[in-house]
């Protein structure tokens, strides 16, 4: 599967995997399909609150990711690019719309000047916490339904 510039994005099952074919019932089918119901209305409300900040969901995505990177308040190029599973090049691009929007900085790595620190302005900061929260509060809500779900999927066959 591939996302709307062409890159990877939808999973990482090998034919292999695929190959494989166990059995699905109706229940199954049924609970598949209302998680990734709830998934999809979750990720709507993501780009719905991202737009009306002004961000695109991509760009909300890479403050998250900044923000949230284990251990530090800054990463790589590369490192981002993996957390948002695109290219380099695509990461390049996104992080100059961000700088151009004032909400993230480069600068030399202090370690290797090779490298590209990214972190969040304070402006960045400030949207990113104003749009946690929100998610939060819907993850709060919707938390019962999700776990209730995963529950189902994870028990096999499918029946509450």
């Amino acid at each position: 599967m591939s996302n709307k510039d062409g890159e990877p994005g939808g999973g990482n099952a090998t034919h292999a995997t695929m190959s494989r074919r166990i059995p699905i019932s109706k229940p199954q089918y049924e609970n598949l399909a209302a998680f990734r119901f709830a998934l999809r209305k979750f990720l709507r409300f993501s780009e719905d609150a991202a737009g009306a900040a002004g961000l695109t969901p991509q760009q909300h995505q890479a403050l998250l990711a900044i923000k949230g990177f284990p251990g530090r308040d800054h990463v790589t190029v590369g490192e981002l690019a993996e957390r948002l599973q695109i290219k380099h090049h695509s990461a390049v691009g996104l992080i100059d719309r961000l700088v151009l929007e004032n909400l993230v900085e480069r600068d030399a790595s202090a370690e290797d000047r090779r490298q590209v620190n990214i972190r969040l302005t304070s402006r960045g900061e400030g949207m990113l916490e104003e749009l946690s929260s929100l998610h939060r509060e819907q993850l709060r809500l919707i938390g019962p339904e999700l776990s209730s779900l995963l529950q189902r999927l994870g028990q096999g066959d499918g029946v509450a």
